[in-house]
C-alpha cells in the first residue's frame, strides 16, 4: 500500500481529532463542525475521488459517533449529515477552482521561460579556452524575467563581456534589457576598444530611452561591468559603470576583487554630465575564474543586516578545490555561490541575481574563438 505524504494526513488527522474528542466529551457535545473540516482540508491535497472519500468518511464517522452517544435524530444529525455533503461538494469545487489556477500560473510560468530564454540566451559553453556559464536567480519564483542580464560575445578584437542591472521592474525592465543586448551585440563588433564600445552604448541607451520617453527617459539607467579577453586571454580589461566590481579566483582558490581605478556612473545617464570611461587591466593567468555578478549577490542581507562580501566568502565556500587534482567546472563554482548567498541571505533570494563565471583552462591553444583571424586593435 503506497504511503501518503506528509501533508495529506491532515485530513485524516482531522478526523480522528474530532472522533477523540467526542469520545472525551460530554454526549451533548457534537465534534460535528470539526468533522466538516477534513474534506475542505482535503481539496488541495487530493483529487476529486480522494476529496469525496474524505467526506463520505467523516459522514460515517459522524453517524457511529451519534449512535455511539445515542444522540442520532432528525433534526440535528441529519442536519449535520447533510452539511457534511454540501461542504464536500464546496471541496470538490475549490479543487477544481485551484486546478484551474495552477494550470494558468504553469502556463504564465512556460511563457516566461521561454520569454527568458529568447531575450537573455545563455552564452556558449566555450570559447577557445574560455569556459563559460551563467546563472539567473529571480527574487520571485513565480517571475522567471527581470532587469539583470549578461552576454558574451567573440568579436574580431577578443571575447567580449557585459553583465548589467537595469533600472527597474517587471515589463518595463524586461524591454531595457532588450534594448541593452541588443545594443552591446551591434557595437561589441564594431567599436575597436572599449571607450568607443561604451560611447557607443551610451549613444543606443539614450536614443532607446528617446522614444520610450517618460520615466524611462528621464531616470533610466544600467549599471554594467564591461570586460575584453586579450586574444591569448592573459588579460582582462575592464570598463565598470556603477556596477559591483567582479572577483577573479585564482588557481590556487584565492580570490581579489577587481576594483575600478575610477568611478564611473551608469550608462545612460550621460544627459547629466561627461564622464570618462577608464580602462583597467588585469593578469588573467591560466586556472584562473572571473566571477561576475549584479548586485543581487553583494546586496544580500544576512539577520544582523551585513552584506554578502564574495572575497571573504567564496574561498572557504570553494574549499579544497584547488588542491592537486582539484578543478570546479564554472557552472559548480555558481552553484555554489548561489546556495552560500541564499544561506546568508536566510534562504528566499532578496533581489534578482545574475552570476556569470569565465574560466581560463589550463590546457594548451584550442581552437580559435569566431572572428578572432580578423587583425585585432590594440585598446587604449
Amino acid at each position: 500500500m503506497p504511503q501518503l505524504p506528509r501533508t495529506q494526513w491532515i485530513p485524516v488527522g482531522l478526523i480522528v481529532l474530532a472522533a477523540l474528542l467526542d469520545l472525551v466529551t460530554p454526549h451533548h457535545v457534537t465534534s460535528a463542525p470539526l468533522l466538516m473540516t477534513a474534506p475542505v482540508a482535503a481539496a488541495p491535497l487530493f483529487g476529486v475521488r480522494g476529496i469525496i472519500g474524505v467526506g463520505l468518511t467523516a459522514m460515517v464517522v459522524h453517524a457511529f459517533l451519534t449512535r455511539l452517544d445515542g444522540t442520532f435524530g432528525w433534526r440535528a444529525s441529519v442536519a449535520n449529515q447533510i452539511t457534511l455533503a454540501a461542504v464536500t461538494a464546496l471541496a470538490v469545487l475549490i479543487h477544481r477552482t485551484l486546478r484551474r489556477q495552477d494550470a494558468r500560473a504553469r502556463r504564465a510560468q512556460h511563457v516566461a521561460a521561454v520569454a527568458q530564454r529568447a531575450v537573455l540566451p545563455r552564452p556558449p559553453s566555450r570559447l577557445g579556452n574560455l569556459h563559460i556559464d551563467a546563472r539567473y536567480v529571480p527574487a520571485e519564483s513565480e517571475a522567471l524575467i527581470g532587469g539583470d542580464l549578461y552576454v558574451v560575445q567573440s568579436t574580431p578584437y577578443g571575447i567580449r563581456v557585459m553583465v548589467g542591472d537595469v533600472r527597474g521592474k517587471g515589463l518595463g525592465a524586461v524591454s531595457a534589457v532588450s534594448a541593452d543586448l541588443g545594443a552591446f551585440r551591434y557595437a561589441a563588433d564594431e567599436a575597436e576598444d572599449l571607450p568607443q564600445l561604451v560611447t557607443r552604448l551610451e549613444r543606443a541607451l539614450l536614443r532607446e530611452g528617446g522614444r520610450r520617453g517618460g520615466q524611462q527617459q528621464e531616470e533610466g539607467f544600467t549599471t554594467a561591468l564591461i570586460a575584453e579577453f586579450s586574444l591569448d586571454l592573459e588579460t582582462v580589461r575592464l570598463v565598470n559603470r556603477g556596477h559591483p566590481p567582479p572577483v577573479l579566483i585564482d588557481a590556487q582558490g584565492r580570490a581579489v576583487l577587481l576594483e575600478a581605478s575610477e568611478e564611473a556612473p551608469p550608462l545612460g545617464m550621460s544627459d547629466l554630465g561627461v564622464w570618462s570611461s577608464p580602462v583597467d587591466s588585469f593578469p588573467f593567468p591560466a586556472g584562473s575564474t572571473l566571477l561576475c555578478y549584479t548586485d543581487g549577490v553583494t546586496e544580500s542581507r544576512d539577520a544582523a543586516g551585513g552584506f554578502y562580501d564574495p572575497v571573504s566568502r567564496l574561498p572557504l565556500v570553494l574549499g579544497g578545490w584547488a588542491r592537486p587534482g582539484g578543478r570546479l567546472a564554472p557552472g559548480q563554482i555558481l552553484d555554489m555561490l548561489i546556495q552560500d548567498v541564499r544561506r546568508h541571505g536566510g534562504g528566499r533570494p532578496q533581489d534578482d541575481q545574475a552570476m556569470l563565471a569565465l574560466h581560463r583552462a589550463r590546457a594548451g591553444p584550442g581552437p580559435a574563438p569566431p572572428g578572432s583571424a580578423a587583425p585585432a586593435a590594440t585598446p587604449g
